[in-house]
């Protein structure tokens, strides 16, 4: 495994990233399916979920950042308005 040293970038908030991506080309992919195999509804949800996945991993990899900066922060609290038990 190849190890990279990026002063300038928390790793863990990169990790975090990396590890969330990947769900959404998974939803772009089903979407695409969809679309070509006349499923217009279906197509449609999966656009919004992939619109919702992205801004949640958003919302944690900020989340995230701002602890990394020395801010309070935790990655698992609210996303949307809710907030965590």
């Amino acid at each position: 495994m190849l190890k990279l040293y990026l002063p300038f970038v928390n790793i863990s908030v990169a990790t975090l990233m990396v590890q969330n991506v990947w769900i959404l080309d998974v939803l772009a992919d089903l979407e695409t399916f969809a679309s070509a195999n006349g499923l217009p509804m279906l197509a449609e949800q999966l656009g919004d979920t992939r619109l919702t996945a992205a801004a949640e991993i958003e919302a944690r990899t900020n989340e995230a950042r701002r602890g990394a900066d020395g801010e309070a922060g935790d990655i698992a609290g609210s996303v949307g308005g809710r907030q965590r038990a």
